[in-house]
């Protein structure tokens, strides 16, 4: 039993749950506190015509506005016992042979719920994702192009859309083969897509290094001096003229923090972390090094220690 309030005792008492009713009720003077509440915990009891069968789940997928009938429709299983096998499986095959307009979206979507599932990405991102994927395919004009390269380059899209950014490379490695050249080219087919659809340029959002940061830190199993650290200096780093890509600036300014760190991190362990290659890092690391004393923050190094960094 729980304590609340009841405005008859004027004081907390403890109350009862009655499941049948969905009513909570004073244990002291029977008023209902509350009547008809919804209980949101799983229901333990199987609904299926097997015995065998142990799950409890009697409720389909949530509603899906992109579908044309809501994600809704019904759906035949396969039968999986002596009884009705004839029937069911006769129902299954007619609705199979039956054309279903959503079956290639569904499918989409499905993929591109995977591929947000294995980068960890938020519901918000995939579902702008779904949008941005239905938007194109009612241009009727994908048909032919590399469909994974196609739904890939959709979640990128979104991510930037939602300040979210992902590298290409991070995308590529989830696309199911599709390469960063077919990513980039789908990207790009898409961004016109929308373009000619809408009448004006699609927002992308920009990209800041300080974007890639906590993820890239993460990575390399940084402590969060040193994050908070990178984060810091990632951020002054914006005050210069440093024409490098914001990964490749965020890669740079990592391996600048790890050095001066009793944790020192060789720069391939950097590269595989963030996706940037070995060389790239070194030149940032070139166009970072003048501007060092302004970069990394005061109570993190010292200018002696800084005076130790390796001179590109």
């Amino acid at each position: 039993m729980a304590d609340a309030f009841c405005s008859d005792c004027k004081r907390n008492t403890e109350v009862v749950f009655d499941h049948s009713a969905g009513d909570t009720v004073c244990s002291e003077c029977g008023l209902v506190l509350e009547s008809h509440s919804i209980d949101e915990t799983s229901e333990w009891r199987t609904f299926a015509n097997e015995s065998g069968d142990n799950d409890p789940v009697r409720v389909g997928g949530p509603t899906n506005p992109l579908l044309a009938d809501g994600g809704l429709s019904t759906v035949i299983a396969k039968p999986n016992g002596a009884s009705g096998e004839f029937l069911s499986s006769s129902l299954g095959r007619w609705q199979n042979r039956g054309s279903n307009p959503d079956r290639g979206l569904i499918l989409a979507f499905k993929t591109i719920a995977t591929m947000s599932d294995r980068l960890g990405l938020v519901a918000t991102i995939k579902d702008r994702a779904n949008e941005i994927y239905k938007k194109v395919e009612d241009q009727k004009s994908s048909r032919g192009r590399n469909q994974d390269a196609l739904l890939a380059a959709c979640l990128y899209i979104a991510c930037r859309q939602e300040d979210k950014p992902r590298t290409v490379k991070e995308i590529c490695s989830v696309a199911n083969g599709a390469t960063k050249k077919e990513i980039g080219r789908a990207k790009e087919y898409i961004v016109k897509q929308l373009g000619l659809e809408t009448g004006q340029s699609v927002e992308m959002g920009a990209i800041h290094a300080g974007d890639f940061m906590r993820r890239f830190c993460s990575n390399l199993g940084m402590n969060n001096q040193s994050v908070k650290a990178a984060q810091e200096a990632v951020q002054k780093s914006e005050e210069f003229d440093i024409r490098r890509s914001p990964i490749s600036i965020a890669a740079a300014v990592i391996y600048i923090i790890t050095q001066l760190s009793d944790d020192k991190k060789p720069l391939k362990d950097i590269s595989v972390a963030t996706g940037v290659a070995e060389g790239t890092i070194r030149n940032s690391y070139k166009d970072l090094y003048p501007h060092v004393s302004k970069i990394i923050p005061n109570w993190y190094a010292k200018e002696e220690d800084l005076k130790n960094l390796c001179s590109p």
